[in-house]
């Protein structure tokens, strides 16, 4: 059966950035589908957790900084999860900062911060995971992208060029890896009423500009993304590689 195939049921999941939002949003979607789940994040999880345990799915709750990880550090998280779980098959690079300052003023340390979270994290870990998936001949990476995946934004210099960087690793990644049974996606989410939007959705004048050109007419939701979530994390997709998928109401095509 067809749907059978979207089934993750014996799969293991690690999830960045999944106290909240997007992230959140994954981290449920996927144990709905029948994964556990190991949360990585910064901040406090345990809401996230609760939910995924509710579902009767097991859960590894993990906390690290991304700005000042290091690759060893990401590398040994990953090795807890592989511990603790027996394995891991699924990784979603959600976690993600993002700095506004006009270019000619961005301070240095935003943009190393942002490269360092949005970009080097994202690295460090496939390349962890990857290991394990490579080894198993099995695995699916999902990164998070963004509408700056494809365009240059507004007082974000970092934010794009992490996101730009993101979209090329997807595809590198997956060049390597396809043949021996790893796929690497990433979804592109449009704009999205989320805590990284909340000042765009505060002005009255730029909330109304972007709303104008959404064809949805809406922002967007974490729910908005679970099903692509669980598709890129499928058998179902199987031969989807080196895809970036935007989730975005039609904002591209406008």
């Amino acid at each position: 059966m067809i749907l059978d195939q979207f089934r993750l049921d014996g799969r293991i999941a690690l999830v960045t950035g999944s106290s909240r939002g997007l992230g959140q949003g994954a981290a449920l979607a996927l144990a709905e589908a029948g994964a556990d789940i190991a949360l990585l994040d910064r901040g406090d999880n345990s809401d996230t957790a609760a939910q995924i345990e509710a579902l009767g799915r097991r859960v590894l709750r993990l906390q690290r900084d991304f700005v000042s990880a290091s690759a060893d550090d990401l590398e040994g998280d990953v090795a807890r999860v592989v511990e603790h779980f027996g394995r891991i098959d699924i990784l979603v690079n959600n976690a993600g900062t993002i700095r506004r300052t006009a270019a000619a003023e961005h301070p240095a340390s935003d943009w190393d911060d942002v490269l360092h979270v949005n970009l080097d994290a994202v690295f460090h870990l496939s390349q962890a995971a990857g290991r394990r998936m490579l080894a198993q001949e099995s695995g699916r990476i999902i990164n998070v992208a963004s509408m700056l995946s494809f365009q240059g934004g507004i007082l974000v210099p970092g934010y794009t060029a992490s996101k730009h960087a993101v979209a090329g690793l997807t595809k590198a990644l997956a060049n390597e890896w396809a043949a021996r049974g790893v796929t690497v996606n990433a979804v592109a989410p449009g704009y999205m009423a989320t805590d990284n939007t909340q000042a765009l959705r505060e002005d009255a004048d730029r909330s109304a500009s972007i709303l104008g050109r959404i064809p949805a007419g809406r922002w967007g939701t974490p729910q908005d993304l679970q099903g692509v979530f669980v598709f890129l994390a499928s058998e179902a997709a199987s031969y989807v590689t080196g895809a970036i998928v935007p989730v975005d109401g039609g904002w591209l095509v406008r």
